[in-house]
């Protein structure tokens, strides 16, 4: 088995620096809206650290963007061996890959492979509509508005994007699962914010 590595905002935290910086946005100014420190941004932008996911969306709110706008996307039409686009969603402990190309707006499907105590590091919502899980391998530990649900291989499970969820491997094996959003995430411009003087 491959052992995933760390999200470490290889990708998307340039992505992340370039929208601060297009806005006139000093570190400080994200750190607060985002409830982080200004040296944690920093790290981040500089793809130093991993950062949970529900970190990551504070970030994007505070940058005016949805976080499917930092997303690379398949450009084939078959994705071969489900390797898909690389994606850095936060979290870690894990590696995921975007199955479903930027045009396709029905539905996302990624797939995650968690090693062991891997996982999204808190929970979030998401501006969807529904969230389907199929775990392929493994085991899953979900908390649905603080419900738990605990999957094994062959086990799928439905709900709202909008509740509260959080998810973690909590067995001894690395986990593979993979999620169907729908609606897609939204692909949100960010809308700039007035320079100082305009």
């Amino acid at each position: 088995m491959s052992e995933a590595p760390d999200s470490h905002m290889s990708t998307i935290g340039p992505r992340l620096r370039e929208l601060r910086l297009a806005q006139g946005l000093t570190l400080a100014q994200v750190a607060e809206s985002a409830g982080v420190t200004k040296g944690f941004v920093s790290l981040a932008e500089r793809g130093k650290t991993s950062v949970s996911v529900p970190t990551l969306i504070r970030i994007c709110e505070a940058l005016g963007t949805g976080i499917a706008a930092l997303f690379d996307y398949p450009d084939q039409d078959v994705v071969k061996g489900g390797r898909g686009a690389k994606l850095e969603m936060g979290g870690h402990g894990i590696e995921e890959f975007l199955l479903t190309p930027a045009e396709e707006r029905h539905v996302q499907v990624m797939r995650t492979i968690l090693r062991p105590g891997g996982g999204s590091g808190g929970a979030y919502s998401l501006e969807a509509e529904t969230v389907f899980a199929y775990l392929v391998r493994g085991t899953l530990r979900l908390s649905v508005d603080g419900e738990p649900r605990f999957l094994e291989a062959g086990d799928s499970t439905t709900f709202s994007a909008r509740a509260a969820h959080a998810w973690d491997n909590p067995g001894e094996d690395e986990a593979e699962v993979l999620w169907s959003i729908a609606p897609a995430l939204p692909l949100t411009r960010t809308k700039l914010r007035p320079q100082p003087g305009s």
